[in-house]
């Protein structure tokens, strides 16, 4: 096997729980290998460090898969590791509709597998992952067959523009079985059609179903705006509950999903409007139009370090706009889904919008993705996702 040294004082982040080898950490590789080759990772004193597959089209060139020295990486290994996901799931939520294998989170990074029904989404992300896909496919299916869980079909949705950065083409088709891709399902007693074909990412954004569920008390018989619905997830689970819920979007495809969505449940006190978020808000505040509820949960504002400033001003001018169309006694529920915007650096845009609106912010609840997302201590990207819920006073 190939034995991949490190630089002098590198290799900390893996020591500490990152399963990520940059470019710029080698010193030196010990023979020949192939793109997707399996990997020996040692220390500059030659300490092991773990096996993980290697790419020189990636800047990570080297993804971690294990840190046991006598593990062998084969189909037992794969099978082993999404039992223990699959396990965990049943042991922390309801498994209808959940994420089965979270990349890094489960020690196989580069792999998404979400679960809809009986309806298994793959996301295949990089390219030591895309080698072994057949036999992915084939262990899953075995776990899932020795759980009795039926799963009816497998649909691949590996289209996500990071592909490229891995030399890989985007892919999307069935895997297994054939079936109607646009289907019902139902979260928090909410009724939603998923597209897993053309739907975004994988047909719907699971790491947000607890968080749909949590805001739901405080739109009781109020007046409530939705920031970037996409189809529906936070407006419908409100409208439960709400006097009248609007919804708004850019695209026009979401908002013709979400009217979809809001049919399917007999409601009668949404309505959902194709508009940019910052014009809006700003014709709101503009008409001097106020609610009891705001929903800010826009797409990440950024995908990398190097865009973080333009970043900050964006959520900054959301949350500064949404702040000023509450009523004094209303609440903010602002969301950021990147991994770059952390919880310090989002909290202290939020009190600098906060201050520049002359709001007070009482803060009700700070929460992340839901629990089939798992965080993993030592692993900073697996936290990506922030919802804070605050009340929203005058000063």
């Amino acid at each position: 096997m190939t034995k991949v040294t490190l630089k002098k004082h590198e290799g900390r982040t893996i020591s500490s729980g990152g399963l990520w080898v940059f470019d710029n950490e080698i010193d030196h590789i010990d023979s020949t290998y192939e793109n997707g080759d399996i990997v020996k990772v040692v220390s500059f004193k030659d300490d092991f460090l773990g096996y993980g597959y290697i790419n020189d089209n990636s800047k990570i060139r080297i993804r971690l898969l294990s840190r046991n020295l006598e593990e062998i990486i084969d189909k037992e290994f794969f099978k082993k590791r999404i039992m223990e996901a699959w396990n965990y799931r049943k042991d922390v939520v309801d498994t209808k509709c959940c994420r089965v294998v979270f990349s890094d989170s489960d020690r196989l990074p580069g792999l998404i597998i979400d679960k809809f029904n009986d309806i298994l989404v793959f996301e295949i992300d990089t390219l030591g992952m895309d080698i072994g896909k057949e036999l992915l496919l084939e262990v899953t299916l075995e776990v899932f067959k020795e759980d009795n869980t039926d799963i009816k079909g497998v649909y691949e949705r590996s289209d996500a523009r990071v592909r490229t950065l891995e030399g890989l083409n985007k892919v999307n088709g069935y895997l297994y079985g054939q079936f109607d891709t646009v289907f019902e399902i139902e979260e928090n007693g909410v009724k939603f059609n998923v597209d897993v074909a053309n739907g975004q990412k994988t047909g719907h954004f699971l790491d947000q179903k607890d968080n749909h569920l949590a805001i739901r008390r405080l739109c009781k018989d109020k007046v409530v705006l939705d920031c970037c619905t996409h189809t529906g997830g936070f407006a419908l689970s409100a409208a439960k509950l709400a006097k009248k819920v609007t919804g708004i979007d850019a695209s026009k495809l979401a908002i013709e999903q979400a009217i979809i969505n809001s049919k399917l449940n007999n409601y009668d006190n949404t309505e959902f409007i194709v508009a940019d978020i910052f014009d809006y808000l700003k014709q709101m505040q503009d008409e001097d139009k106020k609610f009891d509820v705001v929903i800010l949960d826009p797409p990440a504002f950024t995908k990398s370090k190097n865009s973080l400033k333009n970043a900050s001003k964006g959520y900054k001018e959301i949350n500064y706009h949404a702040m000023k169309i509450i009523k004094p006694g209303g609440f903010l529920i602002t969301c950021s889904c990147s991994e770059y915007m952390n919880k310090e650096l989002f909290n202290k845009i939020i009190l600098s919008s906060a201050n520049d609106a002359h709001k007070r912010l009482k803060l009700v609840e700070s929460r992340s993705q839901s629990a089939d997302h798992p965080i993993v201590l030592g692993n900073n990207v697996s936290e990506y996702l922030k919802c804070l819920i605050f009340q929203v006073n005058d000063r």
